[in-house]
């Protein structure tokens, strides 16, 4: 058997050698399968952009029947708990300690503008906005309230008809509003890059530190068929996680999967070509098993989570970042998982993801091909 010719035989061997080694050191097996597991329950029971229970008051300066009914309708809202405050001041000093994230005031003559007699009530909202992001989420929720107050004090009026306005929401692919259906997918993503990374960089760099990769140079094997049983044994294990991570979103998170199931193999197969061909490429320039992890979380988890559109909005960056994103292959997994997931097999948007996740994996892999010499230099 010469070196410049593929052999079956010779893959199978170091198939054979890559899974002995794999069931005699399983610290592979915790880093594929439970690993995922781990970090999706903790990611996806921390990270959330839903505000339930915000502590908000209601300055209550007019006390009527009227205004009221205006804290009722906060205090029906699973988003609120309303504390009552009689003046604007007593509510801002709780502001100022943390006790509430904002307030709304209605000033005393609320209800003789309510019923007519004068200009249209004002509603003052004021919000803690240190928090950006929470301020928003925050004052979005308490106008949504006091619309929807509002429009049920249009509908009760004797002088308009029932039924002469209606107001109809509806929202595409995530009708209940939970961020957790938008995150987990794109957590399963954020993950898999990770884990699919560290499975061969911490796998090549032991075997430098151990000195096996010395004897398997010197073997017949051309180090296109070192390289590839490797990549299929991880891929293997890859897949197993990633099964476990799609299981625990659908059954544990109830996370809707409204896709195609071999759309899903496919697209999750070429990603985790692509995290592994990364891995490679990692170790064959850190040959100690502590620098390869370092290098595969900053060059793969870190990048995920900023520029794949999971956390931060793309459309929101600054123009030369957006072209950066681009190259960040988890960018087109996160939305390939996120539309199988939410809306289905939509080809308009996964054709060039696949596309995309493709290319990638042809340049990491031939990268750590070209990288990785039959030397000890």
């Amino acid at each position: 058997m010469t070196r410049g010719r593929f052999s079956r035989s010779r893959v199978s061997g170091l198939l054979r050698k890559e899974f002995l080694q794999i069931m005699r050191d399983p610290s592979s097996i915790v880093i594929a399968l439970v690993m995922p597991v781990v970090l999706l329950f903790l990611n996806g029971y921390g990270i959330s952009l839903d505000a339930k229970n915000v502590a908000f008051g209601i300055v209550d300066e007019s006390r009527t029947v009227e205004s009221a009914g205006f804290y009722q309708a906060y205090a029906s809202s699973p988003y609120f708990k309303p504390t009552l405050y009689l003046d604007a001041p007593e509510a801002e000093e709780a502001l100022m300690r943390g006790d509430i994230d904002g307030y709304a005031v209605l000033r005393g003559d609320f209800s003789r503008r309510l019923s007519g007699t004068g200009p249209a009530p004002a509603i003052q909202v004021i919000v803690n906005g240190v928090d950006a992001n929470n301020a928003r989420i925050v004052g979005g929720y308490a106008q949504g309230a006091a619309v929807v107050w509002a429009l049920g004090r249009l509908s009760e009026r004797a002088s308009l008809p029932a039924g002469l306005v209606s107001l109809e929401s509806r929202y595409w692919f995530n009708p209940e509003i939970r961020s957790t259906d938008f995150i987990v997918p794109g957590l399963i993503a954020l993950i898999m890059t990770l884990i699919g990374a560290l499975l061969t960089a911490l796998v090549v760099a032991r075997e430098w530190e151990r000195g096996t990769m010395e004897a398997l140079m010197v073997s017949p094997a051309s180090m296109w068929e070192i390289l590839l049983s490797k990549l299929l044994a991880n891929f293997v294990l890859g897949l197993g996680g990633l099964a476990l991570a799609v299981a625990v979103g659908v059954f544990v998170f109830h996370v809707p999967f409204r896709g195609s199931l071999p759309v899903l193999v496919l697209i999750s197969s070429v990603f985790l070509v692509v995290a592994l061909g990364m891995g490679l490429l990692i170790s064959s320039a850190a040959r100690n098993q502590f620098v390869a992890a370092q290098a595969a979380f900053i060059a793969t988890y870190m990048p995920a989570m900023i520029l794949s559109g999971l956390i931060f909005d793309i459309d929101s960056m600054p123009r030369w970042l957006q072209w950066v994103t681009h190259l960040i292959p988890a960018r087109y997994f996160v939305s390939s998982l996120q539309t199988l997931f939410l809306a289905g097999t939509v080809w308009p948007i996964l054709l060039p993801c696949l596309a995309a996740l493709s290319g990638f994996a042809v340049f990491f892999l031939g990268a750590a091909l070209l990288r990785t010499r039959r030397s000890l230099e």
